[in-house]
């Protein structure tokens, strides 16, 4: 039972690394394979396998992060809205909206089930590859809303990352520094953009919150303790 029950219309921090605190990621093609199962698993009706819409698409690309949903003939109707997220090479983390019953859950189900898959089959290996069940945190409260967003949105900086790995990290932050929105919901967005008045606002608030969170922690690399902040 989780202490916060998964509730429609509500926000949440969603997060969980790999298994004894290993890679999730070993190259870009891992990167962008997960990138495009985010993005093709968030319906409510499911696309079935990755390969097979590729092939019925007759998409052949090296650089999937770059396929549009609609390529693939999706349907618009997701089960959740994302807000921010990090991928870091060992783990990730989530600020999601559920947008119909069980839609978080379901999701998940898919999205770390499916990638699972796809990793013990590319890296010849069996077994879980993510440390159990994915951990969830309701956002309810305004100083919480402050420091997590934040948090999620460029939590890469929290870490001292090596440079071999750094192409293995993307970030919500791309997007909302961008304008263009592609993981990340336009309408959460906006919303979220009209909090803080400008995207650069934004941007400055998230590099203040994280730079006194380090300097707060110190030097962290990717095996310590993700600590979250503080409700």
């Amino acid at each position: 039972m989780r202490k916060d029950p998964l509730v429609t219309g509500e926000y949440y921090h969603i997060y969980n690394r790999g298994v004894d605190k290993r890679d999730i990621f070993m190259d870009t093609n891992n990167l962008n394979r997960f990138i495009l199962s985010v993005k093709l698993f968030n319906t409510i009706n499911p696309i079935g396998s990755i390969k097979d819409a590729l092939q019925n698409a007759k998409i052949d690309v090296q650089r999937p992060s770059i396929i549009d949903v609609t390529d693939v003939g999706r349907p618009e109707e997701p089960l959740v809205s994302i807000v921010c997220y990090c991928f870091n090479p060992n783990h990730f983390h989530f600020i999601i909206k559920q947008e119909v019953d069980g839609g978080i859950s379901e999701f998940f189900k898919r999205l770390l089930g499916g990638y699972t898959k796809y990793f013990n089959e590319v890296h010849n290996r069996s077994g879980s590859l993510f440390q159990g069940r994915f951990k969830s945190h309701l956002i309810n409260d305004e100083q919480y809303f402050l420091k997590i967003y934040p948090y999620v949105n460029m939590n890469y900086s929290i870490h001292n990352i090596p440079a071999e790995k750094s192409r293995l990290v993307w970030a919500s932050d791309r997007e909302y520094h961008s304008g263009s929105f592609d993981i990340v919901s336009k309408k959460e967005a906006k919303t979220l953009l009209d909090i803080y008045g400008t995207k650069e606002n934004f941007k400055s608030e998230c590099i203040k919150v994280t730079s006194i969170i380090r300097q707060e922690r110190g030097n962290i690399s990717l095996l310590d303790e993700d600590l979250l902040p503080e409700k």
